[in-house]
């Protein structure tokens, strides 16, 4: 089986008229050592179903395929997920069957969609909603396990920062709610075409309880973005909307056991269920966001 190199990427690409785009985050891998990396890193046997998202060309897809019984690739760009059979045909036809392409936005995708329960997820993930696309899947795909995906490293940074980094925020603390989050390793630019303009990371997930508590996870996330919608505030006054007004934020924070003074970058996963489980019952009502739903952090 031949993997694809940057002669065999950009001939596809002329083939198809194909420019990559911003917009979708293509930035395609042609450096057939990474993408061998990244399989050995995600530690995948042939036991697993992994879910790719954005294939793209397909380089990740055919160091995938030999080392899993089955690939479901995600991707939006229709011309793309019509072209990854055949790259695979021609370059993997022995492993054609192990193959399922899904035409879908993965911030939308169910695991109805899918055909298959994936184990892991192995992707290089579209820059512009890697973190929303992890914390969908991780919802919306019990199922995961496990996972290896190649970010931006300013977003692995964040994904993976612990309680009082000062990079942790919104994505660190809803992704601690569903899995043990690590870096992995750093990339470097030139493997991809084209080149992105900064450098990219390999991120850790490997799935764990969230904490337990009586609150949902929708109440839990609330939590989380109020703390952090006002970062450099109290969690006294970053929650007095959330809960009403400053003082019920204050009550609903010493019975949670928090210090009213403390900050949210101050507080893992746990502690905002505790603060979930006191808001008041006379708080506004607060509109449940999606799971990938991120605020600035």
């Amino acid at each position: 089986m031949s993997l694809l190199g940057p002669v065999e990427v950009r001939a596809l690409a002329e083939k198809l008229n194909l420019r990559p785009t911003k917009k979708l985050g293509q930035n395609f891998v042609i450096d057939g050592g990474t993408v061998r990396r990244i399989v050995r890193v995600a530690g995948v046997t042939q036991q697993d179903v992994a879910i790719e998202i954005g294939p793209g060309l397909g380089s990740l897809t055919l160091a995938l395929l030999p080392e899993v019984g089955r690939v479901v690739a995600v991707e939006i760009d229709p011309v793309l997920a019509e072209q990854l059979p055949l790259t695979v045909a021609e370059h993997a036809p022995e492993l054609a069957s192990r193959l399922s392409v899904v035409h879908a936005d993965a911030l939308r995708v169910t695991a109805g969609d899918l055909g298959a329960e994936p184990t892991v997820l192995v992707a290089n993930l579209p820059y512009n909603v890697s973190v929303p696309v992890v914390l969908h899947l991780l919802e919306a795909l019990p199922s995961l396990r496990r996972g290896l995906v190649m970010v931006q490293s300013e977003v692995a940074d964040r994904l993976a920062a612990g309680p009082g980094s000062k990079v942790y925020g919104v994505p660190s603390a809803k992704a601690a709610w569903y899995a043990d989050v690590r870096r992995a390793g750093p990339v470097g630019r030139n493997v991809f075409w084209p080149a992105p303009n900064v450098d990219s990371g390999l991120v850790s997930l490997v799935r764990r309880d969230p904490p337990a508590t009586t609150a949902s996870r929708e109440e839990v996330f609330a939590a989380v973005d109020a703390a952090f919608a006002q970062r450099r505030k109290t969690l006294r006054a970053a929650l007095a909307s959330w809960a009403g007004t400053a003082a019920a934020a204050e009550e609903a924070l010493v019975k949670a056991g928090v210090d009213p003074s403390a900050r949210g970058e101050q507080l893992g996963v746990a502690e905002f269920a505790r603060i979930a489980e006191q808001r008041p019952a006379s708080a506004p009502r607060i509109a449940a966001g999606r799971p990938g739903a991120t605020r600035p952090s």
